[in-house]
């Protein structure tokens, strides 16, 4: 296991192609300076011992050490010992409505991103909780299994979008089934499954299955994204609206959020509806909810005594300095024996 500690300083990688194209931009502006001075022939009697290879040699030399030295700022560390760590808490499944639906912008910026914009809020609230996450339209979808690793779930929650599924719709059911198979049985931990939708239910059979999913000891909350009123779908190319879905006959379909479906979910399983709108509410009612649960404890893997790896990169980065300094910008006299850049002797 690693941890990197600063990496804006990945920035410095940014030299090497800068030093890369000055360099060709230098070489170039030599090759037709040279050529309007005189022929190659000429050219080569009058300096012998110029090298392409070597100032390229130098150029890629250095840009090693720059990269060393880029490594080295980061600082990555490496975790040296594997502990079980004892902790308490919650089970809680995220399940994220990535139907076209919710790419309508009747709450800013558009649903989806609101929806995204909760869940991230709600994880950076947690405190020893277990998480998962399951994307859904017309199928569910597994994003990642139930982990401690808040920062791996909002990396893959950040990844989501409406096209990752090809399978169209929207069936809550399809997600509470999936749901089911994230909890493991044999720590019988508080089950939470948190529905992130507009509401719109393509199945019939979503309360019964909440229904269902209560009796195993899954608590449903649902939180709905969008208005009452509704809005149209857009459908955008880098990022400007060429027009908005229709239906089968021509006209601008409409969509609405559906709190009454969303409610209904919501109370078959022991569960509150909440209305998405104000996400600082949406994450205190979440909190007081969570923590009025008893937490269950269950044991937890993580890599303890990180050490600091950085001097074996600072190290490589002076070794490359010192071969260009010492090596590549002079003459020595075990470099001219070995004529790596096939110079030939002044006659």
């Amino acid at each position: 296991m690693y941890q990197l500690e600063e990496k804006i300083y990945f920035w410095v990688l940014a030299v090497i192609p800068v030093i890369s194209l000055l360099y060709l931009v230098l070489q170039f502006w030599k090759h037709r300076k040279q050529k309007a001075f005189a022929d190659k022939v000429l050219l080569k009697r009058l300096s012998p011992n110029q090298s392409v290879f070597k100032t390229a040699l130098k150029v890629f030399v250095l840009s090693l050490a720059f990269a060393s030295l880029a490594m080295a700022l980061v600082n990555p560390k490496i975790g040296t010992k594997l502990e079980t760590v004892k902790r308490e808490g919650v089970d809680i499944v995220f399940a994220v409505d990535v139907s076209k639906s919710m790419l309508a912008e009747d709450i800013a910026p558009n649903r989806l991103e609101k929806a995204k914009q909760l869940v991230t809020q709600i994880i950076n609230n947690l405190a020893g909780d277990r998480i998962g996450i399951i994307a859904y339209a017309g199928k569910a979808f597994p994003q990642l299994p139930i982990t401690t690793d808040y920062a791996a779930a909002k990396m893959f929650l950040q990844g989501m979008n409406t096209n990752m599924l090809s399978s169209q719709g929207t069936a809550i059911n399809e997600a509470i089934e999936l749901a089911k198979t994230y909890y493991d049985d044999e720590q019988q931990t508080n089950r939470v499954l948190i529905i992130i939708s507009d509401g719109e239910d393509h199945s019939d059979s979503s309360g019964s299955v909440a229904a269902e999913a209560q009796k195993e000891g899954i608590r449903i909350f649902t939180i709905g994204v969008g208005d009452v009123k509704g809005g149209p779908i857009p459908n955008k190319k880098n990022g400007i609206v060429l027009n908005y879905k229709k239906d089968s006959a021509g006209e601008t379909v409409i969509t609405r959020l559906d709190e009454i479906t969303l409610q209904k979910i919501a109370q078959e399983a022991n569960g509150q509806y909440i209305n998405g709108a104000n996400t600082k509410a949406v994450v205190e009612t979440i909190s007081d909810i969570l923590n009025g649960m008893d937490k269950q404890e269950y044991e937890a893997k993580q890599f303890a005594d990180f050490k600091d790896q950085f001097q074996w990169f600072l190290g490589l980065a002076i070794f490359f300095l010192f071969i260009d300094i010492f090596f590549l910008e002079r003459k020595t006299a075990w470099l001219q024996r070995l004529n790596l850049f096939n110079e030939k002797p002044i006659k």
